[in-house]
């Protein structure tokens, strides 16, 4: 999949895992986009915390505050 700097997202999954997501997202009162959008935050803010975690745990372990 390539790169590009516009800001789409193009991907190809299969037709009947489409219907299914668009129905279950339909029964949630939400779209795609705002699906993906708050999913897309949820790994970003999980990875930032994952990456200063060692310095938190460094941080606890010389005292420092």
């Amino acid at each position: 999949m390539s790169i590009g700097n516009s800001g789409r997202i193009v991907i190809e999954i299969e037709p009947d895992l489409k219907r299914q997501l668009h129905a279950v997202l339909r029964l949630e009162g939400k779209n795609l986009k705002s699906w993906f959008l708050e999913n897309v935050e949820e790994l970003l803010e999980y990875q930032a915390r994952q990456q200063s975690l060692p310095f938190e745990v460094d941080k606890k372990k010389s005292g420092a505050k």
